[in-house]
């Protein structure tokens, strides 16, 4: 499936959880994308999903997707080929540091690390060389460049791929209800008609 990108001039936004099942699949592609970042495998994985069921918040939805990826991630340990596709949907996130950020939305979450690109650069080619066809994904959360390198670091150092997988599950749904919650919260209640 092709899509058209989002204008990159036009304020992102969600539409309604209650609208979900409703929306055409471009709609709904650009709202994963908005929350997962740009992935074909985790459209591939959620949009039937988003597609037959209902919602009652963001939060839940990032659950379901969260559940469905721990799954995949449980069934696919020694299946080379679905664990690359596991790795795809991951790996949607820029690079951390790595310039590819440097706009929209995960540039804005990636603020805080400014002059850590060389040391990260270094850090994230550990990271893939241990983990083929992983991209490292952190929660940033307001945390500075030590603490993101220490966690970089602690992550390469245990190399259990398996759990590697987990926190890269639980990052990415960690920021999309970040997303969802921040989205939510800027665009202005509707005005109450007298």
């Amino acid at each position: 499936m092709t899509t058209t990108p989002l204008n990159p001039h036009a304020a992102p936004f969600l539409p309604a959880i209650t609208s979900l099942p409703t929306l055409p699949d471009a709609s709904l592609v650009s709202t994963l994308d908005l929350l997962f970042e740009p992935s074909p495998e985790l459209r591939a994985l959620a949009l039937p999903t988003v597609r037959a069921m209902s919602f009652a918040s963001y939060a839940d939805l990032v659950a379901t997707v969260r559940d469905e990826l721990l799954a995949v991630a449980a069934a696919v340990r020694d299946d080379r080929d679905a664990r690359a596709s596991l790795h795809a949907a991951l790996g949607g996130h820029p690079r951390l540091g790595g310039g590819g950020g440097g706009g929209g939305i995960s540039g804005g979450e990636q603020r805080g690390l400014e002059g850590a690109g060389d040391e990260l650069a270094v850090l994230n080619g550990e990271y893939e060389e241990r983990f083929p066809g992983m991209r490292y994904v952190v929660f940033v959360n307001g945390r500075g460049r030590d603490a993101i390198v220490g966690d970089m670091r602690r992550r390469i150092d245990r190399g259990d791929l398996a759990a590697e997988e987990v926190e890269a599950i639980q990052a990415i749904c960690d920021i999309a209800i970040d997303r969802a919650a921040k989205l939510q919260a800027a665009v202005p209640a509707p005005a109450e008609t007298s």
